[in-house]
């Protein structure tokens, strides 16, 4: 592992680890902004069959709880890939329940808000590149297009030698 991997991953992670801690230990700070957004997630989680949980401290605690697991997985390089799309998923509904600056009337609120996002955004940009980091190790889609293409030069060849060989056996016939 690069030696900007084994840094980079624990320090990405800190918030998440921080954040997921206080909202599984206190979550009643949370709840208020939190329901905005569960108000509205669990009838749709509902309609779909998941079967999720309508009390809002429970999912903030489930959310904490993710990300603490989440981001001790991507700090300690253990699915990392995995780990870091599921830092990215939990980071949406989080950033959109707890900054909503859109709502706030108070310049000094609002400005605080905006930032808010704006780092969440840029950790959710960290977070992207971490999931799609192969570490020089070729991906899934990759390994299947290389197979792809060898199969169809594979095939290609075995064509052509069918070819010559059924000219072989036409001139014996002849």
């Amino acid at each position: 592992m690069a030696i900007s991997r084994l840094i980079a991953r624990p320090l990405l992670s800190t918030l998440f680890v921080y954040g997921g801690y206080h909202a599984v230990k206190s979550p009643d700070a949370l709840v208020a902004k939190a329901k905005r957004v569960t108000d509205r997630l669990v009838p749709l989680a509902k309609a779909q069959g998941i079967p999720i949980p309508e009390d809002p401290a429970t999912l903030v605690r489930i959310n904490g709880a993710v990300q603490v697991a989440a981001a001790a997985m991507l700090a300690t390089g253990r699915a990392p890939r995995t780990s870091a799309s599921v830092l990215a998923a939990s980071l949406v509904p989080t950033t959109v329940a707890g900054h909503p600056f859109w709502e706030d009337s108070d310049r000094a609120a609002r400005a605080q808000n905006k930032m808010q996002v704006a780092k969440n955004l840029s950790l959710l940009g960290g977070l992207l590149l971490a999931a799609v980091d192969t570490e020089g190790k070729p991906g899934v889609a990759w390994r299947a297009r290389r197979v792809a293409r060898d199969a169809r030069r594979q095939a290609g060849h075995l064509a052509h030698d069918a070819k010559l060989e059924a000219r072989l056996v036409a001139k014996s016939i002849r």
